[in-house]
């Protein structure tokens, strides 16, 4: 299956953003978003204001989905130095 850690840690990206989105008042799901997004720890940085949370949780899929590429392009490489 091709990309397949892509496609899955995108999904995670996905679930999480969404689970923060229904219940961000709840301190557990705070810290759990904030814990696993890593564009959350920087983006209060740039924003001096309240904290517009679409553009946050674009870039913590974003930023899901480039980890599940460098997975997937990892074990492509570990696959085929492996096999020669």
């Amino acid at each position: 299956m091709r990309y397949k850690y892509t496609k899955i840690l995108t999904v995670v990206g996905i679930v999480l953003c969404f689970i923060h989105y229904i219940g961000h008042e709840y301190d557990p799901v705070y810290l759990l978003f904030y814990s696993l997004s890593v564009p959350a720890w920087f983006y209060p940085i740039f924003t001096y204001t309240d904290i517009n949370p679409w553009p946050l949780y674009l870039l913590t899929v974003l930023s899901w989905t480039i980890i599940g590429y460098a997975v997937d392009r990892f074990s492509v490489y570990r696959r085929t130095k492996d096999g020669k």
